[in-house]
């Protein structure tokens, strides 16, 4: 049986970085998918191609410890540690100690502050347990995602697992959960990428070295993005677009303060901004 599962790509409207620190954020779904074929195989090994990243290999042994590039080279095994981590662990639910072929094929852009990792892990996650006869809830499929955000980013906020998961638009507060949100108008979103990919961990201890060494100075920065999160969600259940529009505005020099922008994003920011947006910021880590 092979089975097939997707997962949506991610926008963060407001709050990246400051999620990482207690403070509420509000992300959105959006309709760039990454999809996870899954099917049984005889011989024990797990086979995972993975065409996003570039990479392809087995695992095998009973801990899954022993790796054979195909390709990918030496980044082979670091590429797809992640959808092996949720495959062990799907195994280890089920009881099951099968073979699988997984397939991984990605309309997001990686690295490009979408969620194309998280995407990957949700989707391998309703995959592999529907082969494995796991009736996965939601929230067991985030854990599972969340646990391989870990193994890219170290110490994630799980807000790029929990949006591609649930999906719609939520906010969401690190240890307390999502809040699905009813939109009173329809949000005309332009997403521009610069081309350029980065560090989504390199970036986070960015900032967390900056909040360390000037804590006087960023935790009030941090402290106001949740506040800006907290006005949007009334603009967005209002159907604000112009406050809406402000408060990106203002969120975007937030994130310039705590050393997250870029030139090239600069430039796609103010562009945006000249040829009419209400409101323009950089989403995800930032860098690029």
């Amino acid at each position: 049986m092979r089975v097939t599962a997707s997962a949506p790509a991610k926008v963060i409207l407001f709050g990246e970085h400051f999620v990482v620190y207690g403070e509420p954020a509000l992300v959105m779904a959006v309709e760039r998918r990454a999809y996870v074929s899954t099917e049984p195989r005889a011989d024990g090994k797990i086979y995972i191609r993975a065409e996003n990243v570039g990479a392809s290999g087995y695992y095998s042994g009973e801990d899954l410890g022993t790796f054979e590039a195909e390709t990918g080279g030496a980044e082979a095994r670091r590429r797809l540690e992640p959808i092996k981590v949720v495959i062990e662990e799907a195994r280890r639910l089920s009881g099951k100690n099968l073979g699988l072929n997984v397939t991984v094929e990605s309309a997001i852009p990686v690295a490009a502050g979408l969620g194309s990792s998280a995407a990957v892990a949700v989707a391998t996650a309703a995959s592999a347990g529907r082969v494995l006869d796991l009736n996965l809830s939601k929230d067991e499929i985030y854990r599972m995602a969340y646990e391989a955000e870990k193994v890219i980013h170290g110490t994630p906020s799980g807000i790029d697992p929990a949006i591609s998961t649930y999906g719609g638009t939520l906010m969401y507060r690190r240890g307390e959960g999502v809040k699905p949100l009813a939109l009173k108008v329809e949000l005309p979103l332009v997403i521009g990428n610069t081309g350029l990919s980065r560090s989504t961990g390199n970036l986070v201890a960015g900032v967390r070295r900056l909040k360390e060494k000037y804590p006087s100075l960023v935790e009030p920065i941090l402290k106001i993005g949740g506040k800006i999160t907290a006005e949007a969600v009334k603009a967005l259940e209002t159907g604000n677009l112009e406050t809406l529009g402000n408060l990106m505005n203002i969120n975007h020099g937030l994130l310039s303060a705590v050393g997250v922008s870029s030139l090239p994003l600069e430039r796609l920011v103010y562009a945006a901004r000249m040829a009419g947006a209400l409101g323009a910021k950089l989403t995800g880590a930032g860098g690029g």
